[in-house]
């Protein structure tokens, strides 16, 4: 059989750069000498071809002109490769991959984002693990077809699915975490597939695009004592179109009326409001306690186990697909790219 083609689509990021052996100053990584530089990767079975931005970004600076881009080289080089590897800075990564999850409709080839807490020329740079295993996972097949078929997130010896992940620690190798959902896979002695929690699309769709994305949204995050005038002026905003509320524990609030009464006025205003836990794990509930019920009542949308990365990147998507007001509560609360139980 054929080997399987990858992409490697390098955007920024601490995995690429390289510290300088005489001046020991970080530099870019050239990734057209990456064979010559990581010759472990002459033992995979996949030929391996790479794609740079002209200008590498760190990924603070990454916004949906970006993500745009990414699923245009993708979409570009589709039928060409098996599968595809985003290098991306670790900050943002978990935001991007739920991003491409909903603009990569009816994806049937992997696509995996990866980076490194360490650069990738450093003495004990977890690099190179991350990008020989990510590679490897984008090159699984099963008679002829890849075993992964939607955006993951591969680091330090995990495959997540990308929307399900958010990044929780900036020191630690094990910088990420899917709280309400399994791992796909783990790297160890052997390469362990979880095939039961792998997304499984209609194979007969074609890839379609969608970089529509609308950015007029805000986060409120609430905590005790927040003030009527500051909530006023987030929900009478005259730009905003969709904001998350990070509430408490399982989707609670305040049920003082003045909160209430603000959030009500401005969903009969035509503004998304979207119920989202701010705990690291568990699901919105609401109508479980009556700090929750009153919400319920007044058509705030429910974000279920959703995470805040993927609220918003589900947010700008569906709000740049122009739906109906009358679907879009139906729609946001329905799993799409299995982003939600």
């Amino acid at each position: 059989m054929q080997k399987p083609n990858i992409l490697l689509i390098y955007t920024g990021g601490t995995i690429g750069m390289i510290k300088d052996a005489d001046s020991g100053a970080l530099k870019a990584f050239d990734f057209d000498n990456l064979l010559d530089k990581i010759p472990e990767l002459r033992l995979l079975d996949c030929d391996i071809e790479t794609k740079s931005f002209n200008t590498p970004i760190d990924s603070s600076n990454m916004n949906p002109e970006y993500w745009g881009n990414i699923a245009e080289i993708i979409a570009s080089n589709y039928t060409a490769f098996d599968g595809f590897v985003v290098l991306h800075g670790s900050d943002t990564m978990s935001y991007s991959a739920s991003a491409l999850s909903f603009m990569l409709e009816n994806l049937s080839k992997p696509v995996i984002f990866t980076g490194s807490q360490l650069p990738i020329g450093d003495l004990r740079t977890d690099a190179k693990e991350n990008l020989i295993t990510s590679i490897q996972m984008a090159s699984l097949q099963n008679l002829g077809e890849p075993v992964i078929k939607e955006v993951c997130l591969y680091f330090e010896y995990k495959l997540y699915r990308g929307n399900r992940t958010t990044k929780i620690n900036a020191e630690h190798f094990e910088a990420f975490e899917s709280l309400n959902y399994p791992h796909l896979a783990e790297s160890g002695v052997h390469l362990k597939i979880n095939t039961e929690y792998l997304l499984q699309p209609n194979l007969d769709k074609e890839l379609v695009v969608r970089t529509a994305m609308d950015t007029n949204i805000g986060i409120l995050k609430l905590f005790p004592g927040i003030s009527k005038p500051i909530v006023e002026a987030v929900l009478r905003s005259q730009l905003i179109k969709g904001l998350i509320i990070e509430t408490y524990g399982s989707g609670n609030a305040t049920t003082e009326p003045w909160f209430i009464d603000l959030l009500e006025e401005a969903i009969h205003k035509g503004l998304h409001i979207i119920n989202v836990t701010q705990c690291a794990g568990g699901s919105v509930a609401m109508g479980q306690y009556e700090t929750s019920s009153q919400l319920k009542h007044i058509g705030v949308i429910s974000g279920k186990d959703i995470t805040t990365e993927a609220a918003v990147a589900k947010l700008m998507y569906l709000l740049g697909e122009n739906l109906e007001a009358k679907d879009f509560k139906t729609v946001y609360e329905t799993p799409l790219r299995g982003e939600m139980t």
